[in-house]
């Protein structure tokens, strides 16, 4: 799954495909398939994409990009949007 994450931003500059990747990681991954996934790619590095390879290499759990896109108006602040 990774590997298709990595096809999907091949079109952007590298830098923002390393990003994207690891934005949709920590939105739509759990910590297991996180840990999983970093297992993998210290053990088979060569079945992963170059590009999910320098993901992980400066992977750091964070907050999730999305929270803030989904949290009520109370959370979102004055910056936020006002849609939906």
């Amino acid at each position: 799954m990774a590997n298709q994450i990595a096809s999907f931003f091949r079109s952007y500059p590298e830098d923002q495909a390393v990003k994207g990747i690891q934005d949709h990681l920590m939105a739509f991954w759990t910590p297991g398939m996180r840990k999983t996934l970093l297992a993998h790619g210290s053990q088979g590095p060569d079945k992963l994409d170059p590009l999910v390879r320098r993901a992980l290499l400066s992977f750091q759990v964070a907050k999730s990009p999305i929270e803030k896109e989904v949290a009520g108006p109370e959370k979102v602040g004055q910056l936020g949007s006002d849609a939906g």
